[in-house]
């Protein structure tokens, strides 16, 4: 197991357990519309560290469990990190371009980090078969498109507290950062990076109609 992926690991699990038990520390590091348009940009980056709960936080870092390796044997540890935080920071500036209005709307979780090495991973790797619930086998990248529908149905549920509408940003970038590091998936695997932006092209048709 590479170093990143530890560590990674490591700070979800520390800084989430401080919010679990520490109110103030998590109202402090959430993604909150009103204190980052104030200023408090660090909460761009702290909130993807906290999470809901452990079943919350569970999920997330089970997702990253599988899906690390595969970038990390693909692309290096360095690209992997890179596609974390550029996923990361992708999520969030989506958020808070979708709720820049809502100035009370609060997020947490490392779903856009995580969502962004899910796709990379596939477009990567797409004939990944995945035991969902350890039974049932289901294709990775059709796990990635469930995934972000998922996410839709969240967005405009709006009755939880994680950041939903983070998973596409971090979808964009590590689907971006890939193709990057990777051009020739283009006409190499065309039918998966087809397939994997039918979820990013319904997110935006969604936005642009007023549906989310």
């Amino acid at each position: 197991m590479s170093t990143s992926f530890i560590v990674i690991i490591l700070a979800n699990v520390l800084f989430s357990f401080k919010g679990f038990n520490d109110l103030l520390f998590f109202r402090k590091y959430d993604f909150h519309i009103g204190s980052i348009r104030a200023g408090e940009q660090i909460r761009m980056f702290s909130s993807a560290f906290l999470h809901a709960d452990v079943t919350h936080l569970f999920f997330n870092m089970f997702t990253l469990y599988f899906f690390a390796p595969v970038v990390i044997a693909h692309l290096g540890e360095l690209t992997f990190v890179l596609i974390y935080i550029t996923s990361l920071i992708f999520g969030n500036l989506l958020t808070l371009y979708l709720h820049k209005n809502d100035l009370n709307y609060r997020a947490i979780g490392a779903s856009g980090a995580v969502t962004g090495i899910l796709y990379s991973a596939i477009l990567l790797q797409p004939d990944m078969m995945l035991g969902i619930f350890f039974i049932i086998p289901m294709p990775a990248y059709l796990f990635g498109i469930i995934y972000l529908l998922y996410s839709i149905y969240g967005m405009r549920a709006k009755n939880d507290n994680i950041g939903h509408t983070a998973h596409f940003g971090g979808a964009i970038g590590g689907y971006v950062f890939t193709i990057i590091k990777q051009p020739e998936m283009l006409t190499d695997n065309t039918l998966m990076v087809v397939l994997l932006t039918i979820p990013i092209v319904i997110l935006f048709v969604m936005a642009r109609l007023g549906k989310l």
